[in-house]
């Protein structure tokens, strides 16, 4: 249904004839697709409330993009909103094509409103679920869809086919504009208040109020298996997903493939997506599927509220006219700081053949991640701990965004004074990162700094949380890059015991890494795509705090190693 709901499609294959995408099969050959995204205001009702949001043509959440394994896709973004835009395609390698990558003053500036730019990207050797999301402020709160890669004609999964797939978006709800309440949480210096639902495709479902009638309902048949693609874009929030009185097996994560493992609830980080199979085993009849809060942060607040969609056997019986409506089973969630099953299940992940992980490592690079405060400007009245601001950083630098020009275009045409590339390759200062931490190294240094590696580099990263202001688990999403996580723990990284835990042989392959709470990971990947890619947290709180860095892998040598031009029509500054 989501295909037919997009706006103008086209597909264009030399040598193949193709029906409208409704009626889409495979051809041999790889193909072209062009979308029309119109951003613009829509009215939506949700929880008793009828409000503006900004969506992609009139969609929320906006539409699903399908495509092969090979195909070229074109997206024309059209800017018919209040507000800057950019659209980034999350997970995708963009190989040479950091350009058409999307975070805002990173690799492009802001679609103006009543501008547009065209994305122009090839998929080249990933196969599974991605998504696709507004890349400024936090457009991404109702401005998001999935981007599914099936494989080439001829290249089968490497599980059973299911009967069905369906998209099983997670994301968050305010009753406010999300813009509004992050402003009002930069100007205080405090945190951005918390969201009053979360929703499964954009619905909050039964708990709340005035959603019942709007519940997402998901088909199955008994002995049929059907594929769930489950993508956290929710904002701030880290979320438990499970189905009563079913098992998962995992088999894919991040457009990854996995080696099949049985669960019965899954956890992902804003940015992580799941592909996970269930099997009509169940006697027919009605089942929740939910999804609730993984907070890791103590005494932090959050929104302890829990979104329900329905599994409905389509064999069920049928309630009875005017009678009263039978409620779906009820499902068995985590508690909301069970740290014990994420751990488990995030050690379950593992690569479904031999991973090619670099042994040879020419950048060992550790990264401190974490929060932070600054003090309050005088005459201002903030409202962080002890009249403060809230903050966060890496390697104790808090990255601010450039404003006039993106990180890219400055590289690309040596323009001075937008960043420099002293990014510290190690703490500046080491402590015990989980333990009490110093009260003089809770304030990071602002600044837009960048750390250059050569093309074909081996690179190591130990990413180490901290437990400045508050210890929690950190999504870090690195643009451009699936990478291996070779390792995880808890407290401080140990180099002399803490390598007799990498796993060589089979670690999952990523794009976002879950850092555990008070713990680190490390992650390994060969730096072969030139350009300017951001490594962020994907709690967008703490993106605009300021926890993110920008990676500048250079050229190697010739073209084919090197970063295309600018597209001609690249947002002006």
């Amino acid at each position: 249904m989501a295909r037919l709901r997009m706006a103008l499609v086209a597909r264009v294959i030399l040598g193949c004839v193709l029906l409208p995408p409704a009626f889409f099969f495979p051809c041999a050959c790889s193909s072209v697709l062009t979308h029309d995204f119109v951003v613009q205001a829509t009215k939506v009702t949700r929880l008793c409330k009828t409000r503006e949001i900004i969506t992609v043509n009139g969609q929320y959440p906006g539409p699903t993009l399908e495509l092969n394994d090979g195909d070229t896709l074109v997206v024309k973004v059209v800017n018919r909103a209040r507000y800057n835009v950019t659209i980034h395609w999350h997970g995708i390698r963009q190989l040479r094509t950091g350009w058409a990558d999307g975070p805002e003053f990173i690799t492009q500036c802001p679609i103006r409103p009543g501008g547009s730019y065209t994305y122009r990207f090839t998929i080249q050797g990933q196969v599974g679920t991605l998504w696709w999301h507004a890349h400024s402020s936090w457009l991404r709160a109702t401005v998001y869809g999935a981007l599914i890669i099936h494989p080439k004609e001829g290249a089968p999964y490497p599980f059973t086919k299911p009967r069905r797939e369906t998209p099983i978006m997670l994301g968050e709800w305010w009753d406010a504009n999300p813009i509004d309440v992050v402003q009002e949480a930069t100007r205080t210096g405090g945190v951005p208040n918390i969201s009053d639902a979360y929703t499964i495709n954009g619905q909050p479902g039964d708990l709340y109020n005035c959603s019942r009638n709007d519940t997402v309902i998901v088909p199955i048949d008994v002995g049929e298996t059907h594929l769930l693609r489950v993508i956290n874009a929710a904002l701030n929030q880290e979320l438990f997903f499970t189905v009563a009185n079913h098992k998962f097996t995992v088999v894919g994560a991040d457009a990854s493939y996995l080696k099949p493992f049985p669960t019965s609830v899954i956890m992902l980080g804003p940015g992580q997506t799941t592909d996970v199979l269930i099997s009509g085993d169940q006697p027919p009849a009605r089942y929740y599927i939910a999804a609730r809060a993984y907070q890791s942060a103590q005494g932090a607040p959050f929104d302890n509220t829990t979104t329900t969609a329905i599994l409905e056997y389509k064999s069920a019986p049928c309630p009875a006219k005017n009678g009263p409506t039978t409620t779906p089973a009820a499902p068995v969630l985590p508690a909301f700081n069970d740290t014990a099953t994420v751990t488990a299940f995030t050690q379950s992940l593992k690569s479904s053949g031999n991973a090619l992980v670099p042994n040879k490592i020419d950048e060992n690079l550790f990264f401190t991640v974490g929060l932070g405060l600054f003090n309050c400007p005088k005459n201002f009245k903030c409202q962080g701990p002890n009249g403060t601001r809230f903050t966060a950083s890496m390697n104790n630098i808090s990255f601010v965004l450039p404003s006039n020009i993106s990180v890219l275009q400055a590289y690309t045409q040596g323009i001075p004074g937008v960043f420099t590339a002293d990014f510290p390759a190690n703490p500046p200062t080491q402590f015990d990162y989980t333990g009490n931490v110093p009260r003089s190294l809770w304030q990071p240094v602002p600044g837009t700094k960048t750390y250059k590696v050569k093309f074909g580099s081996s690179v190591q990263l130990v990413l180490q949380g901290t437990n400045i202001q508050t210890a929690e688990n950190h999504p870090i999403h690195l643009h451009g890059y699936d990478f291996y996580i070779i390792a995880e723990g808890f407290g401080n990284f140990n180099p002399k015991t803490d390598t007799a835990k990498f796993n060589l042989v089979d670690p999952p392959m990523r794009n976002t890494v879950a850092v555990p709470v008070n713990g680190w990971a490390v992650i390994r990947f060969v730096a072969d795509n030139p350009g300017a890619w951001l490594m962020h947290c994907h709690l967008d709180v703490h993106i605009t705090w300021g926890l993110a860095m920008v990676l500048i892998v250079e050229n190697g040598v010739g073209p084919s190693q090197s970063i295309e031009p600018p597209p001609a029509d690249l947002p002006p500054c």
